[in-house]
């Protein structure tokens, strides 16, 4: 269970970061051409020739774009990194999916807390002893990470002013922050794998997985619009004085939208969490048909010894709670935390098997499972 709480206390804190308003805008330069058109927080351009990777959004409130020129070269300076990259260090389950789905799981060298990654192709690796435990996220274990000779670290960090991959820096090793999770679009997460695709050598084959994809979702956001009715969806559960749920902005909220779902809270401003009071959260979904993602609960009777009042909501008694923790790896890792972030089509198509069935017939449900 302290796994667990862990693990939730650092989604309630990426969500109340994500309600801050940005201290400084980080615009995309529109002198350049890039083939990046729903992340707003990297581009890869062309500038006369040279290969840039531009990173605006490394983590929270950054003071300025961070820009990263990809050389062939062996001399590298600063803010050049060499590509392809062969031996690759990276610090979240988000970035194993797009790893595997660029056949460069192979690439991965080092991982902090690999008892998080859930993947059978990629637990295998660690198994055969290719893949080493470098520590954990806010204590990278830097000797181990040394011998392991990695080409590039590919960070996660709230701020600018992590002293983990300050240290690394110090310490000669290539690093570069990944800010996926900042992203407030689906499909704005998924398109950080033509960040690795840059970076691995697989550029054109990122773009075709990234277009397969964006089809997919569109297509069926599509089928979602013909339904002529639109479902009330609660989500979100306390912890512990307190109701967290996604903010009208958020990405969240934009799968509901797309499901052509009637999101409760989906007129709300802010790109993260609502931190309400259960008063406030009865009174508007009681009578809600469905409650879709419930924190890290697997069970009514694990909901009802945290707060026995989760039985006044109609979806509780009527069993139309659905949860994406229910679904974990042999190690106890969460697989929606993993491959969600690129899949977000398989995201989307579960809300609407949820809430819609006869739209997605022959389809099963990937993340969510119904909590009894």
């Amino acid at each position: 269970m302290r796994t667990l709480s862990r693990i939730y206390i650092v989604c309630l804190l990426f969500l109340a970061i994500g309600c801050q308003k940005e201290q400084k805008e980080n615009k995309k330069d529109s002198s350049f051409q890039s083939n990046v058109h729903y992340a707003k927080g990297f581009d890869i351009v062309d500038d006369q020739g040279v290969k840039k990777l531009i990173i605006h959004k490394p983590y929270q409130n950054p003071e300025r774009s961070l820009e990263y020129i990809l050389s062939t070269k062996t001399n590298l300076k600063d803010h050049e990194i060499k590509v392809p990259v062969e031996r690759i260090v990276v610090s979240s389950t988000s970035h194993i999916p797009m790893l595997e789905l660029l056949h460069k799981e192979a690439s991965l060298v080092g991982f902090p807390n690999t008892k998080f990654i859930s993947s059978k192709k990629t637990r295998k690796l660690i198994d055969e002893g290719k893949i080493t435990e470098i520590g954990q996220e806010q204590n990278i274990n830097t000797e181990s990470l040394l011998e392991l000779t990695p080409d590039l670290v590919v960070g996660f960090a709230l701020s600018g002013n992590d002293k983990v991959y300050s240290g690394i820096e110090k310490l000669g090793v290539p690093m570069i922050y990944n800010g996926d999770w900042l992203e407030e679009t689906p499909l704005g997460r998924a398109e950080w794998i033509k960040f690795f695709g840059v970076l691995l050598g697989k550029e054109k084959e990122a773009d075709s997985i990234f277009r397969h994809i964006e089809s997919e979702y569109l297509n069926a956001k599509k089928i979602a619009s013909t339904s002529k009715k639109q479902p009330t969806v609660l989500a979100g559960s306390m912890y512990r004085d307190v109701w967290y749920v996604p903010a009208g902005e958020s990405f969240k909220a934009a799968f509901f939208k797309d499901a052509n779902l009637n999101y409760l809270w989906s007129e709300t401003e802010g790109t993260g969490s609502l931190s309400l009071s259960f008063e406030s959260i009865l009174e508007k979904g009681i009578n809600a048909d469905y409650w879709i993602g419930c924190g890290l609960f697997t069970s009514k009777k694990d909901m009802l010894s945290a707060n026995k009042n989760y039985d006044k909501f109609t979806s509780f008694n009527n069993g139309k709670i659905f949860n994406s923790s229910l679904k974990t790896g042999e190690t106890g890792g969460m697989i929606y935390f993993e491959l969600s972030p690129v899949r977000p089509d398989l995201v989307l198509k579960d809300m609407i098997k949820i809430t819609n069935p006869d739209l997605l017939p022959n389809y099963t449900l990937t993340f969510f499972d119904p909590v009894q």
